[in-house]
Order: structure tokens, then sequence, then C-alpha cells
């Protein structure tokens, strides 16, 4: 027979049992456990776009320190077609790759050249634009081609293909190769005397000579330089995301779109500058 004590050790146990059902997780009415909230997708929440701010005409900051460009325009075009939202966010040069890689930003769009190396640790998307190196000299210099910039001062942005095609010429250590954050302060430089010549995308280069006339300057195209293309970078797998701003990327070019955009920049039509382009190489 059970006597009052062994009744109530049975009590406490059985309510600890209880207790401790309770504690495995919560059931619903089927008697399953709920499931796990599903991981954000990047249709459903901001993405992070970055940019060097300092490359007009395709982004730079505008009198309300605004963030504007070619760029930026066809980013928030291929974004509302791909359903996405997104935010820029000004990222210096030297440090936007490894801000993609470390998942700071979600996207970049900076006037990218798409190369081999880059691939390696990141994805592009389709090209959205045909780029080539152009060099910037003083209007009374007697530079011809890029050969003739072998023993004179020349300024680059860090980092850039422009960088890169100097530093062959005349050797990465080479101490007549100055390097800048950014390409405008390297034009700038060249402006006061500093430099003999600037490397640098053809369309920053023609919007700081067009926009700056004082300064003087010319442009010299080289046959040797190297055709380029701009892509966008998501980080490295990030299949979804790619696949979005390719969808939104067709899209606006095929629905005529991209084609304002080119011409409200460049004052012409893509098409006619790509064949412009190869047609000087």
């Amino acid at each position: 027979m059970t006597t009052l004590l062994a009744r109530r050790h049975i009590l406490a146990a059985a309510l600890l049992s209880s207790l401790a059902l309770a504690g495995c997780g919560k059931k619903d009415a089927t008697g399953s456990a709920p499931a796990a909230s599903a991981p954000t997708t990047a249709s459903a929440r901001v993405l992070a776009v970055g940019t060097d701010a300092a490359y007009a005409p395709f982004e730079s900051q505008n009198e309300k320190g605004e963030i504007v460009g070619f760029d930026i325009d066809v980013v928030k075009a291929v974004a509302a077609k791909a359903g996405l939202e997104v935010k820029f966010v000004n990222t210096p040069w030297e440090g936007i790759f490894n801000a993609l890689n470390q998942g700071d930003r979600d996207l970049l769009v900076s006037a990218i050249t798409i190369t081999d190396q880059r691939k390696q640790t990141m994805d592009f998307s389709s090209p959205y634009f045909d780029a080539v190196q152009l060099i910037a000299v003083k209007a009374d210099a007697k530079v011809a081609k890029f050969d003739d910039l072998k023993p004179l001062k020349v300024g680059v942005q860090t980092g850039t293909t422009g960088d890169e095609a100097v530093s062959k010429l005349q050797g990465k250590t080479s101490t007549n190769i100055k390097r800048f954050e950014s390409t405008p302060l390297a034009l700038k430089e060249l402006e006061a005397g500093g430099l003999d010549a600037v490397v640098a995308d053809n369309g920053v280069v023609i919007n700081y000579v067009a926009n700056n006339a004082g300064a003087k300057f010319k442009t010299v195209s080289d046959t040797s330089f190297t055709p380029e293309q701009y892509g966008l970078a998501v980080k490295k797998g990030n299949a979804e995301l790619l696949a979005k701003v390719n969808k939104g990327l067709a899209d606006i070019k095929s629905d005529g779109t991209y084609d304002n955009l080119y011409k409200k920049y460049f004052g012409t039509a893509a098409a006619a500058a790509s064949a412009a382009s190869a047609a000087s190489k």
C-alpha cells in the first residue's frame, strides 16, 4: 500500500517529467514542431550596393551629397525590373572588393572592368558598358602614343586597369608612376603640372576634359590598349542574385531603357559608341 510520502514523490516526478517535455519545443495543432523561418532572400530586403562615387559620369556625388551617375541609373533600372530594393553606399575603391567578399555589400557598381583575375574572387553580370584606356595630357604635349609615356610621370588610380597598363609599360615599382585614390585627383595633379599624363578609362577622361576646358587637355588613344567591359559584381557563388541582375539587365536593354540612359550621359547610342570604339582599335 502506497504511503503518503511515496505518493508525494510520485507526484513530484510526474511534474518534473511534464516540465522537461514542455522545454523540448512547442508543438503546433498537428503535433509537429513549427518549421524554421526561411532565410531572407535578395528580393525581401534592401541590398547594399557599393560604389566609389568619385568617377563621373559613372558615379559621383551632387551638391546635395546624393550619389548619381550612369551606373547608378542603370542599377536602379535593373532593380526595378528584377523586383529588388537597393541603397547605394559610397565605398572607397581600395576596399570595395573586400567589402563585397565580407558580405558588407551585396552588389558592386563602380565602372568595374571584368577581368580573369577578378573573376576568381567574385561573379560578374553580363557586360553593360564597353570601355578602353585613354591618355590625358596637356594640349601642347608631344605624346602621340602609349610608348611615349615610358620615361614620363604618369598618374593612375590605384588598383585599376589603367594602373596595370602603366605598370606593364614602366615596371610596377617605377617611381614615375603616381597612384591616386581617384582619377579626378590624378587629373587635377596633371592640371597643376605635377604629372606629364594620366591613363584611365575613356568615359571618365572624356567627361573630365569636356567639363574642364580651362585645364587645356587633349586625349590620346592607342591601338595597344585592350578593349574592356564593365560588369556588376556579386559575391562569389550568389547565383540567385546574379540571375536576377542579369534578367534585369536584359530587360532594360530590350525595352530601350538602357539606350535612353546611355544617350543621357554620353550623347550617343550605345551601339554607335561600341562600333566607333571597335573601329579605333
